[in-house]
């Protein structure tokens, strides 16, 4: 088999670019138009190297992402150096030795249709379910996934955290709920929206504590996110939500909102039930007020109450329970502050006893 680059060029020759990576040399064949992106992500099954930890070197320059095979000079038969940065790799690490087997002959030859690329890769997706077993951990951002492989869904229990930023998914199936010791869960930079996930098989999640969604599609949250109970952390910044759910009283456990740069109006009176938020960033959506509620966040610190970019005023935050308290503690750190300063000639932000304000 061919290892193909971008079939969408309209440019159909293809060159083969020889890639120097640990003491062998992988022959990669593919459009001219193609990026370094591209080759990167061709590289990724051969070497265990995640694209971002990839730096390819042509003729004493780094090649940029962004940039065409073309543009950089690369032609057919260039010499391409890799160097791999350490830790930003998959499965057992960097592949630096050809893999073979005397029965099956799946030795690496990369050498058009005659290569056994899918048996290879078959022994590559074994050691990174392994290695994904024994770590808990599934880091796979950035490889430009259109869905979430199966292999995870086949690690189950073993998954404690899944990593699947910046990638291309569109959905979160019902598979999902086969990672029933998942902690957090990271889908940040996708193209999710409503109705692709699965809210029902991620309630059952109930270890779950850490839940990203920032930058998707998403303009509304069922109901169901009220099951999750154990949720510590809600990121959902940077999606299109007009409102959130009545049901987010349910989250008690919950310390830390991020809901900035969306299209909220307005926060449902439940929000005064989740009494353990400390940190709420709200800043840059459509909010004129605040509920009465509000003022029964008696752990929240006003440093990390971002209302940026809203109709929100100080006259209306006056009109919350509990304001006057937390603006003597802001006016008393600022005091002390300003003692600091003309005391030792140095500003120290943190000239407080580490309340937070």
């Amino acid at each position: 088999m061919e290892v193909a680059g971008d079939k969408s060029s309209p440019d159909s020759s293809t060159i083969t670019v020889h890639v120097k990576f640990s003491g062998r040399t992988l022959p990669i064949s593919l459009s001219p138009d193609s990026t370094v992106r591209d080759l990167k992500s061709l590289l990724q099954p051969l070497t265990n190297v995640i694209p971002r930890g990839q730096k390819l070197i042509s003729k004493g320059k780094v090649l940029a992402d962004s940039s065409s095979l073309k543009s950089q000079q690369v032609t057919d038969g260039s010499k391409v150096m890799l160097i791999a940065s350490q830790g930003l790799h998959q499965g057992d690490g960097p592949i630096t030795k050809e893999v073979t087997s005397s029965s099956t002959n799946t030795r690496r030859t990369f050498n058009g249709k005659q290569s056994q690329i899918h048996k290879t890769e078959t022994v590559l997706n074994r050691n990174r379910c392994d290695r994904w077993k024994s770590t808990g951990v599934v880091a796979l951002s950035e490889c430009q996934l259109k869905e979430v492989p199966d292999e995870v869904w086949a690690c189950g229990s073993s998954v404690r955290v899944l990593d699947l930023g910046n990638n291309f998914i569109q959905e979160v199936s019902i598979k999902i709920s086969a990672l029933k010791s998942l902690n957090k869960l990271f889908l940040n930079a996708n193209d999710i929206l409503d109705g692709k996930i699965s809210w029902e098989s991620l309630s059952s999640l109930k270890s779950l504590t850490v839940l990203s969604l920032n930058q998707n599609q998403l303009t509304a949250f069922p109901s169901t996110l009220g099951t999750l109970t154990s949720l510590c952390q809600l990121h959902i910044a940077n999606n299109k939500l007009t409102s959130l759910p009545e049901e987010i009283g349910l989250l008690k456990q919950l310390q830390i909102l991020n809901a900035s740069n969306n299209r909220i109006t307005s926060l449902p009176s439940s929000i005064g039930n989740c009494q353990s938020l400390i940190e709420i960033d709200l800043s840059s959506n459509l909010l004129a007020e605040l509920p009465e509620t509000f003022g029964n966040l008696h752990n929240l610190k006003l440093s990390t109450l971002d209302l940026h970019g809203t109709e929100i005023t100080n006259d209306v935050l006056r009109q919350v329970e509990g304001w006057e308290e937390f603006d003597e503690r802001r006016r008393s750190k600022h005091q002390k502050q300003l003692d600091f300063r003309v005391g030792s000639g140095v500003f120290d932000e943190g000239a407080d006893d580490g309340r937070g304000l």
